[in-house]
């Protein structure tokens, strides 16, 4: 397949994808939400231990700032990309209720200013993926370079996503960098040999370990995250 051709091809499927995406009811994006939040918790406990970096929802996609919530308080420091320059890798700023935002590309809200981290996870969203464990995205190519920038301090990528983006194939390019890891409402996939191999459901090490709950949504107060708690 030509460049040309790859392309419109792509964003055919990114449009049918993220269509998919935007139908989904509220009700069920909670019901995925909470098993996501509770794959990630107990599939990669290490991450109450480092710089997690993770990206603003928008579109319906997997709202990880609950999960954040949670491992700050158990230790972590939480982090937003943040685009300086076209064609650059991104930056992450720490980010926590009450920093101070603006907003950027596809109006998604970065830190206006603060500490620059390097992540040890990145959990990125991900419009598709296919059976090799490649990403489609917005198309911006953002996070590829910038994935491609860390590889000396090799952070984890974990793709988040729904099963309803799973496609066979995305026809993956020399400049496509595959995640390490998808985290689904199904449960938690790695990529082993090229391919993406389905581990199952994580389970608690035990439930005298849990001193409590995940985070859920009627937990937190309008406004927590920094939104107009008036919905403006």
């Amino acid at each position: 397949m030509q460049h040309a051709e790859l392309m419109a091809w792509r964003n055919r499927l990114r449009r049918e994808l993220l269509a998919r995406r935007l139908a989904l009811p509220a009700d069920r994006l909670h019901a995925w939400r909470l098993a996501m939040d509770r794959h990630l918790q107990y599939g990669f406990p290490g991450l109450a231990k480092g710089v997690v970096a993770f990206c603003w929802p928008i579109r319906n996609e997997y709202d990880a700032r609950h999960l954040m919530r949670r491992l700050r308080e158990q230790g972590a420091s939480t982090a937003l990309p943040v685009v300086l320059a076209a064609k650059t890798p991104l930056v992450f700023r720490e980010w926590h209720p009450g920093v101070e935002m603006e907003l950027g590309k596809l109006d998604i809200p970065y830190p206006k200013a603060g500490v620059e981290l390097v992540p040890n996870t990145v959990l990125l969203p991900m419009i598709g993926f296919d059976s090799e464990g490649y990403r489609l995205g917005y198309g911006g190519g953002f996070f590829d370079r910038t994935l491609a920038s860390l590889r000396a301090h090799k952070p984890v990528v974990i793709g988040v996503s729904f099963e309803l983006a799973a496609v066979p194939t995305i026809h993956p390019q020399p400049w496509d960098v595959p995640m390490d890891y998808v985290v689904t409402e199904r449960g938690v996939y790695q990529r082993e040999g090229g391919k993406l191999e389905f581990l199952g459901v994580p389970q608690p090490p035990s439930a005298s370990a849990l001193s409590s709950p995940v985070c859920y949504a009627a937990e937190i107060a309008p406004g927590y995250f920094g939104e107009d708690p008036a919905g403006g």
